[in-house]
């Protein structure tokens, strides 16, 4: 049976969407495939010894090898790695519990450690990193080159310890040293709030073993409080997590119908995943918030809601992160994560590189700013070099068609004067704020809650619902 289990690098790349499988899958391999093969190994075999021979200082093969096998492993995508022992151990480790950090997400980006974005209301938050924030160094030591999970052991460390990074930023002449103390990152992925009486809020941060029980006591929660007559979810910067997780989420808010399914090389690798009949539970009002930041297992959830027509996306372009990684165990208490399948979206979309595109787009207060600037704060999958390609893009354009956007009476928006820049409900700034002021703060939201309302005026208006495109079944 497959046991999925999370991937975290936190801080590190995107969560991803990863399975733990014992060493059996396989592809047939030709006979002419398996002669190349060996010839390979054998120049790299002859090159690794030359090398023990005469190199000017003694050769630690085990060092070597090892990378040897990231090196392999990175030219194939983003995603695939080698793990060593302790960072296998680790990665067990922490799908259960937190862990103490600087709480930041990063990548590897021609060859220099790069932020993806700050975790909010952790200390990387706090002192302000951004995203494409360059980390030149860590506490002195160049990261050019520097294996990501070398850079991610850098980057944790005790409580109360501090740790120095020589960030550079687009515009900036020089480096700038941050200094961070490291603190508890604890991993509670669910919050939730009315922002008006029968309109709620739940915000999701990542997909964690828990996630969907925490979902569940906050509708509860809010419902104890007040009839819910509506809902925002946001998942806004929620690098993803657990598929079970994604699919169970979803499962909450469908009434039956598929959710997500995967397409590999390897038979084994093809799943798909249904949600069940909830007996009419939850079918209120929906919308769902995404931006860049939105991932993996967010991406699922998102496509979902918006192939079954079931609630509106609002909010920016998700980060197009559509492949699945298989976690491998290895002898010696080593791993092999390595890119298996790609997932699709009900109605068949494939997202990667390309991303969800919400049906009304609203940019967060500063980014058209920062568009006409020539610049982007975002990092996105089809930046990331040797990423996958989706293998629905039109050849000639390099584009995905977007879904059709169902048109629905929405109330004016109103501006954001102030241009204030836009946080998140949970974020250090707002945790204490009333609804109000988080509104205020957070153009987005703001929107999401006009367009909200407007549901709920069209749902009362009309109680027949728009019917669900029948979702494309999954082909092996």
């Amino acid at each position: 049976m497959h046991r999925p289990t999370r991937f975290w690098f936190h801080p590190g790349i995107l969560t991803l969407l990863t399975f733990c499988l014992p060493l059996q899958l396989h592809a047939e391999i030709s006979q002419e495939e398996r002669q190349s093969t060996y010839q390979q190994l054998e120049t790299f075999a002859n090159v690794l010894s030359i090398l023990q021979e005469n190199y000017v200082d003694d050769i630690n093969a085990r060092k070597a090898m090892e990378g040897a096998i990231s090196g392999m492993l990175l030219s194939l995508d983003p995603h695939s790695s080698y793990l060593k022992p302790e960072d296998f151990k680790e990665l067990q480790e922490e799908t259960e519990g937190s862990f103490s950090g600087i709480g930041i997400e990063v990548t590897i980006e021609d060859g220099i450690l790069t932020v993806v974005s700050p975790i909010e209301a952790t200390p990387a938050d706090k002192a302000g990193l951004k995203a494409k924030d360059m980390i030149i160094k860590i506490d002195g030591e160049p990261t050019q080159n520097m294996n990501p999970m070398d850079a991610i052991k850098k980057l944790r460390g005790a409580e109360g310890s501090k740790v120095i990074l020589a960030i550079h930023r687009k515009g900036w002449e020089e480096l700038k040293d941050f200094t961070l103390t490291r603190a508890t990152i604890p991993l509670h992925s669910v919050k939730e709030a009315f922002l008006e009486p029968g309109l709620a809020y739940i915000r999701i941060t990542n997909f964690q073993s828990q996630t969907t029980k925490e979902v569940q006591d906050a509708l509860q929660k809010l419902q104890a409080q007040h009839p819910i007559n509506g809902l925002i979810l946001d998942l806004r910067n929620n690098p993803g997590g657990l598929l079970d997780q994604a699919v169970s989420i979803t499962d909450i808010f469908l009434d039956g119908g598929l959710v997500v399914y995967t397409k590999g090389r390897v038979r084994e690798q093809n799943m798909t995943f249904q949600a069940h009949s909830n007996g009419g539970k939850n079918l209120f009002p929906l919308v769902v918030l995404v931006n860049e930041g939105s991932a993996s297992a967010s991406e699922i959830v998102t496509g979902a809601i918006q192939d079954h027509k079931r609630g509106i996306i609002v909010g920016t372009k998700t980060f197009g992160k559509g492949s699945v990684q298989t976690i491998i165990p290895l002898p010696e208490g080593a791993g092999l994560r390595m890119t298996t399948a790609r997932y699709y979206t009900p109605n068949g979309r494939s997202i990667q590189a390309t991303g969800i595109t919400p049906d009304v787009e609203v940019p967060a207060a500063g980014d058209e700013k920062t568009k006409k600037n020539g610049t982007s704060a975002a990092l996105k999958e089809a930046d990331l070099k040797n990423h996958i390609p989706n293998p629905d893009q039109n050849q000639e354009t390099g584009q995905t068609p977007a879904p059709k956007k169902e048109q629905l009476p929405v109330l004016p928006i109103e501006p954001d004067a102030t241009e204030k820049p836009a946080i998140t409900p949970d974020s250090p700034e707002s945790s204490a704020d009333t609804s109000k002021i988080r509104l205020e703060k957070d153009n987005q939201l703001r929107s999401a809650l006009n367009i909200l309302k407007s549901l709920k005026i069209y749902s009362t208006a009309d109680t027949t619902r728009p019917p669900v495109q029948e979702p494309v079944q999954a082909k092996e």
